[in-house]
């Protein structure tokens, strides 16, 4: 069995059509400054419309988005952005969106979130009840399994740092652990970077990343991605059988003077063989990014991380 994953995350799809001075009389008036100031400037809408377009000549049969698909958590960024992703031909079941920090902004930018794009984050039957325990999301596609976990939520201002919480870690260990799911590559999505240094600030990091370590170190996993930090990184976590690779993606719409910045997404090709008496143990996954060129506007392989496998990460 074949699959050939995207992941894409920070998109940051603004749109300000009817937004009321009122709107920013909250945490959103930083964003918004920086907006003016610099930000702005350099996140394009294009980028992910080049990108969407870019899916079929690439193969994709699943794309998976790491959050922060608005700026300021606006009602209508986030209609805004549900659009662009209704142009992604394979649908809510083969596109998965989780929310990141942008996306709670303020609280109300949960409520839209999960409004908008409920049906990019349901859980196939029997994975969930639904409310607050619609999280983690859990969707089997072929070899893969997808744990979509948020670490979205409203901070004090001038932070930017998450938490997945007890009873969501409680509810990922359980799924990880679940026989449904013998023999699939289990790939944890989650929007803050879980391990390494990042993962450590108090202001950026994640609070509780000991505690999503120690159920990784148990249950294990074949695969962390992330987002929020705007770069290619790697690290890695302990797992029961040897390290778990963590690996976060540079903006998918980001475009300045500083080309390791560029816009960029990551294809997972993932092949695992039914026959084997292990085939989690003998699963195949090698990864590679696609880079944008504005100018042209097209998408590329970024040929320096052209075919890597986990290994070499």
């Amino acid at each position: 069995m074949r699959l050939r994953l995207a992941h894409c995350s920070d998109l940051h799809l603004l749109s300000l059509e009817g937004a009321r001075w009122l709107d920013f009389a909250n945490k959103r008036w930083i964003g918004g400054m920086n907006l003016i100031t610099n930000r702005g400037r350099h996140y394009h809408t294009e980028a992910f419309e080049d990108m969407v377009a870019d899916f079929p000549g690439a193969g994709i049969e699943h794309v998976l988005c790491t959050g922060d698909v608005t700026n300021l958590a606006l009602e209508q960024e986030f209609l805004y952005a549900r659009e662009r992703f209704d142009r992604i031909a394979l649908g809510p079941a083969g596109v998965t969106v989780l929310p990141g920090n942008h996306d709670s902004y303020v609280a109300a930018g949960a409520t839209h979130f999960q409004t908008v794009f409920a049906d990019h984050f349901a859980s196939d039957d029997g994975w969930s009840d639904g409310g607050d325990a619609a999280w983690p999301v859990v969707r089997v596609r072929g070899p893969l399994a997808i744990l979509g976990l948020s670490t979205s939520l409203q901070t004090p201002w001038f932070t930017a740092w998450g938490r997945i919480g007890e009873a969501q870690l409680a509810r990922l260990e359980a799924a990880l652990c679940d026989p449904r799911l013998a023999g699939k590559v289990r790939v944890v999505a989650i929007h803050h970077p879980p391990a390494g240094k990042r993962a450590q600030s108090r202001i950026r990091g994640l609070r509780d990343r000991d505690a999503f370590a120690a159920v990784l170190a148990r249950a294990g996993a074949e695969l962390v991605v992330h987002g929020h930090e705007h770069q290619d990184l790697a690290e890695s976590l302990p797992g029961p059988t040897g390290a778990i690779p963590v690996l976060g993606v540079p903006s998918g719409t980001y475009e300045a003077n500083r080309p390791e910045r560029t816009a960029r997404y990551r294809i997972f090709d993932i092949e695992v063989d039914p026959s084997s008496p292990d085939p989690r143990a003998t699963a195949l996954i090698s990864h590679h990014m696609r880079v944008w060129h504005r100018g042209r506007r097209v998408f590329e392989v970024d040929a320096p991380t052209q075919a890597r496998d986990l290994a070499s990460a």
